[in-house]
């Protein structure tokens, strides 16, 4: 067996009955304290792309059916709670929003509607060129699945 070595012997790091050498202060100190602020640039950064983004795909949202539509002098957007938009184009076929509908369809996708509310409107858009009798065919077919009112969209005139 060894004997403990003799005192202030350099030997043996951290055994008992040795010392160790120190390596600087022994002494602890506190970090740097947390910051309590946000920084707002990078959420400003983040705010802008994303209303560039919104600015630019904004127009694309609208209807993509093209459709010439008549012009009047008090032709005012509606403000309906809720409502289905109807288009004719010039050849006479029948769209819900965008999506190109048959007769069928449509009489129950208004009868559906008239279920949920009997007050949604319907906002027709008839191409200028389609025959008068045409869209009195399409608001009976929309009367006879139960809803009454119908609105023409027209465009403003220019002043």
């Amino acid at each position: 067996m060894r004997s403990p070595p003799p005192e202030g012997a350099l030997s043996g790091f951290g055994r008992p009955g040795t010392t160790d050498m120190a390596f600087g202060r022994l002494e602890r100190t506190t970090g740097p304290q947390p910051m309590s602020d946000i920084n707002m640039t990078p959420l400003i950064d983040v705010m802008l792309v994303l209303l560039v983004i919104f600015m630019i795909t904004a127009p694309l949202m609208t209807s993509a059916l093209k459709l010439d539509l008549p012009k009047a002098e008090g032709a005012q957007p509606s403000d309906a709670p809720q409502s289905i938009s109807l288009s004719l184009d010039a050849q006479g076929q029948m769209f819900v929003g965008d999506e190109k509908v048959d007769e069928p369809t449509l009489r129950a996708r208004v009868a559906q509607a008239a279920r949920l509310n009997p007050m949604t409107e319907v906002q027709l858009r008839a191409d200028r060129s389609v025959p008068y009798g045409r869209v009195a065919e399409l608001i009976g077919l929309v009367q006879t699945g139960g809803l009454s009112r119908i609105g023409f969209v027209a465009e403003p005139t220019k002043p």
